[in-house]
């Protein structure tokens, strides 16, 4: 027991304040970019003006704001449903305490994710970007996002160079869209992605981008970027995003990841 300026304080006290706080600190880094950053704020703003008057004994004020107080849990829901879901598969699909979740980007660690042809996806994007030809590679982890597959046309096919670059390719009909890759086989193509909803993405990123993104916060996958633009690689990972990476960074990542 810890006595101080007569508080009576625990050591699982300690823990107590700990692990509230890091839930605090990651709800934040989900909401943190996004148009729910405002919201907290707003209902903190309005908590704290009911504190306000009901330490100036304003009665009829303080009763009605906190009728609103009072269903403050079923609001919460309603507003944050799409950021309590992020949190939710996060903690899902990698687990709270990851040491992923303490960094956005900060490494990649080698996981038990085997299987991959991550040499093919490389050569691939290596010559979609010398060529400067769109693309957007969808590897899944533990999630096998079968809601995002029926999105597109189904293929089934083996992971292959040349099957990705034909897919991707401009008169393609299959090329406007994601390829999304599980354990090794192309299970599908021209699949629709959620988009980002951070609002400080940043504004000469396309479409493509935004969607790798998207996936990424909504799952454990890993998406690759080829831009049509400036031929620049880019991965996404964990709801973040590193652009202009070499085809040696890439293999690196990928062999990181999906290497035995």
């Amino acid at each position: 027991m810890i006595q101080t300026l007569f508080i009576h304080l625990r050591w699982l006290d300690f823990i107590d304040i700990f692990i509230v706080a890091f839930v605090l600190y990651q709800l934040y880094h989900l909401v943190k970019g996004t148009t729910a950053i405002n919201i907290f704020f707003g209902i903190l703003a309005f908590y704290l003006l009911w504190l306000l008057v009901k330490a100036l004994n304003m009665q009829l004020l303080a009763t009605i704001l906190g009728q609103f107080i009072g269903v403050g849990v079923i609001a919460l829901i309603i507003v944050f449903q799409q950021e309590l879901r992020r949190f939710l598969i996060m903690v899902g699909s990698r687990g709270l305490f990851n040491r992923q979740n303490f960094s956005s980007f900060s490494g990649f660690r080698r996981t038990a994710y085997a299987g991959l042809n991550y040499e093919s996806v490389v050569t691939a994007c290596q010559r979609m970007a010398l060529q400067h030809t769109g693309a957007l590679i969808v590897l899944t982890r533990k999630s096998d996002l079968k809601y995002y597959v029926n999105t597109g046309d189904r293929i089934d096919a083996e992971v292959t160079p040349s099957i990705l670059e034909s897919i991707f390719f401009k008169n393609n009909p299959l090329h406007d869209g994601a390829v999304i890759v599980s354990a090794n086989r192309i299970k599908a193509a021209k699949c629709v992605l959620p988009l980002t909803e951070n609002t400080v993405f940043p504004f000469r990123l396309g479409l493509r981008h935004r969607a790798a993104v998207g996936i990424t916060e909504q799952s454990d996958a890993i998406a690759i970027i080829v831009s049509e633009q400036s031929g620049e690689i880019a991965i996404a990972r964990n709801g973040a995003i590193k652009t202009n990476i070499t085809p040696k960074q890439l293999l690196d990542i990928l062999s990181e990841e999906f290497g035995d």
